[in-house]
C-alpha cells in the first residue's frame, strides 16, 4: 500500500486548494439550488427578489472580475507585444490565428456530424413547435460588417464602454415589409465593452513600442510593471471564485420554472450538444495538442481546472480571462509573453464551443420544423456558424443573437430560438468552458513552437547595451 507523507499531502492541498474549493462551490451550488427549490415549492418562496438576494455574492464576483478585464487586456497585450521583436509578434500571432481557424472548423464539423447522426429534433415532441419570442432582425452581412467596424473604433475611450451595432427598421411607408434588404439601415452604439477594438488598438500600440524600443524603454517598463500590479489584484479576485460560483449556480437553479419539464422536452438536444462539446474539449483539442507538441495533454488540461470551473460558473470565457492567464503561467509554466499576447486575442475571436453549439442548434431546429437538410444547407450552416462564432464578440447577447444569422442561412425564422432558450443557460456554461480550453491549448502549442525564439530574444536582451552597462556598474 502506498504511503503518503504529511509533507506531500500538505503540498498537494496547497497547490490544489483553490480548484478544489471552486469545484466544491459548483457541486454545493447545484445541491443547494435543487434542495431549496423543493423546500419552497409549495409556498412560492423563491420570488424574483429572493433569487436576487441569493445571487448578490455572485453578482459582486462578476462585477469585480469584469472590472479587471479591461486593464488586464490592455497592459498584458501592450507589454507582451512591446517586449517582442516585430517579426516574432507576426509569427506568434499568425500561428495563433491559424490554430483558431482550424479548431473552429473542426468543432463545427463535429457538431454537424453528431446532430445529423442522432437527429434529436425528429424525436422531439410536437409540443415544442410553439414559438412566442419577438422577432430579431439581423443579417449575416450586417453582423460580419459590425465585427469589422468594431475592430476600428472611432473613439478608444468610448470603446471601453460601448460597441457599434447595425439596426434595421422597416420603411415608414411599408411597415409590414418582410424583406430585410428593403429596410432602413441605421447605426448605434450599445452598452458593452468593444473588446475586439481594444485588443486591436493594444496590439498596434505594442507593435509601435517594439519598433521604437530603445527610445521608449521607460514607457514599456512602466506598462510591464503596471501589468504585474494588475495580475496581483487578479490573484486576489480569483480567491473569490468558490463562493461567487456557488452563488451564481444556486441562483440559476432557483429561478428556473420547471427543470424536469425543460429536460423532458429538450433532454436529447442537451445530450447531443453537451456530448459534442465534451468530446471536442476532452478528445479533439488534447489530440491536436499531442500531435503538435508530443506531450501528454491531460496534465495540461488538469492544470486549467480553475479557469474551466470559473468559465462554467460565470458562463463567460471573457470573465475567466484573468484566471486563464494565471493558470497558464503558474500551473503550466507558459511564458507570459505568449499568454498575455495569445489569450486576449483567443478570448475575443476563438469560440470553438459557440461554433459547435450554433451548428447543432440550427440543424436541431430545422429537424423540429421538418425542414429537409440538403448538402447545400448543411454547408451553409457550417460556414455561417464558423463566421458567427467569430462575430459573437461584437454582438450583445452572445451566441443566441448570432444563432439568428445561422437560422437565416437555411431560411428559418429568427423567433425559433425560443425553442431552445429554456436550456441555453446551462449549454452556455459548457461552451464557455470549451472556449477557454481551446484558447489554453492554443497558447500551449504556440509556446512550444516559439520556445527557441523566446530564448534567443532573452539572450539578445542580455547583450543589449543597457544591460551591459548595468552589469558593469554592479
Amino acid at each position: 500500500m502506498v504511503r503518503i507523507s504529511k509533507h506531500a499531502l500538505r503540498r498537494f492541498i496547497n497547490q490544489n486548494l483553490l480548484i478544489t474549493l471552486t469545484i466544491g462551490g459548483v457541486i454545493i451550488g447545484i445541491a443547494l439550488g435543487l434542495g431549496l427549490r423543493n423546500v419552497g415549492e409549495d409556498e412560492n418562496v423563491w420570488t424574483q427578489r429572493n433569487v436576487m438576494y441569493v445571487n448578490l455574492v455572485g453578482d459582486l464576483f462578476l462585477r469585480v472580475i469584469k472590472a479587471i478585464i479591461l486593464p488586464l487586456i490592455v497592459t498584458s497585450l501592450i507589454s507582451a507585444v512591446g517586449s517582442l521583436e516585430t517579426s516574432m509578434s507576426k509569427r506568434i500571432g499568425g500561428m495563433a490565428i491559424v490554430y483558431y481557424i482550424i479548431t473552429t472548423i473542426i468543432a463545427v464539423m463535429e457538431g454537424v456530424a453528431l446532430v445529423i447522426t442522432v437527429q434529436p429534433g425528429k424525436r422531439s415532441s410536437d409540443e415544442q413547435m410553439t414559438s412566442d419570442s419577438q422577432k430579431t432582425n439581423i443579417t449575416t452581412a450586417d453582423t460580419l460588417l459590425d465585427l469589422i467596424r468594431n475592430i476600428f473604433p472611432p473613439n478608444l475611450v468610448q470603446a471601453c464602454v460601448e460597441q457599434y451595432q447595425t439596426v434595421l427598421t422597416p420603411p415608414k411607408d411599408h411597415p409590414d415589409e418582410t424583406d430585410l434588404d428593403k429596410w432602413n439601415i441605421n447605426g448605434r452604439f450599445v452598452d458593452g465593452t468593444n473588446l475586439i477594438g481594444i485588443v486591436a488598438a493594444s496590439i498596434v500600440f505594442g507593435v509601435a513600442l517594439s519598433a521604437v524600443k530603445n527610445e521608449a524603454q521607460v514607457l514599456l517598463k512602466f506598462i510591464q510593471q503596471l501589468s504585474h500590479a494588475v495580475m496581483k489584484v487578479t490573484g486576489w479576485i480569483i480567491w473569490l471564485s468558490p463562493i461567487g460560483v456557488l452563488s451564481l449556480i444556486m441562483a440559476k437553479f432557483l429561478e428556473m420554472d420547471d427543470i424536469a419539464d425543460v429536460f423532458n422536452k429538450l433532454g436529447l438536444y442537451f445530450a447531443v450538444v453537451s456530448c459534442g462539446l465534451v468530446f471536442h474539449g476532452a478528445v479533439t483539442l488534447p489530440l491536436i495538442y499531442f500531435i503538435f507538441t508530443r506531450k501528454n495533454p491531460y496534465p495540461f488540461l488538469a492544470n486549467m481546472g480553475q479557469a474551466l470551473t470559473t468559465a462554467f460558473g460565470a458562463s463567460s470565457s471573457t470573465a475567466a480571462l484573468p484566471v486563464t492567464i494565471k493558470c497558464l503561467e503558474e500551473k503550466n509554466h507558459i511564458d507570459p509573453r505568449i499568454t498575455r499576447f495569445v489569450i486576449p486575442i483567443g478570448t475575443t475571436i476563438n469560440m470553438d464551443g459557440t461554433a459547435l453549439y450554433e451548428a447543432v442548434a440550427a440543424i436541431f431546429i430545422a429537424q423540429m420544423r421538418g425542414v429537409e437538410m440538403s448538402f447545400g444547407k448543411v454547408l451553409a450552416v457550417a460556414i455561417t456558424a464558423t463566421a458567427a462564432s467569430i462575430g459573437t464578440a461584437a454582438v450583445p447577447q452572445g451566441g443566441l443573437v448570432t444563432l439568428v444569422m445561422v437560422l437565416d442561412s437555411i431560411g428559418l425564422p429568427s423567433e425559433d430560438i425560443s425553442l431552445i432558450i429554456a436550456i441555453d443557460w446551462l449549454v452556455n456554461r459548457i461552451r464557455a468552458a470549451v472556449n477557454v480550453l481551446g484558447d489554453c491549448f492554443g497558447a500551449g502549442i504556440v509556446a512550444h513552437y516559439s520556445k527557441m525564439d523566446l530564448q534567443n530574444a532573452d539572450v539578445e536582451l542580455q547583450k543589449s547595451p543597457e544591460n551591459v552597462t548595468l552589469s558593469e556598474e554592479k
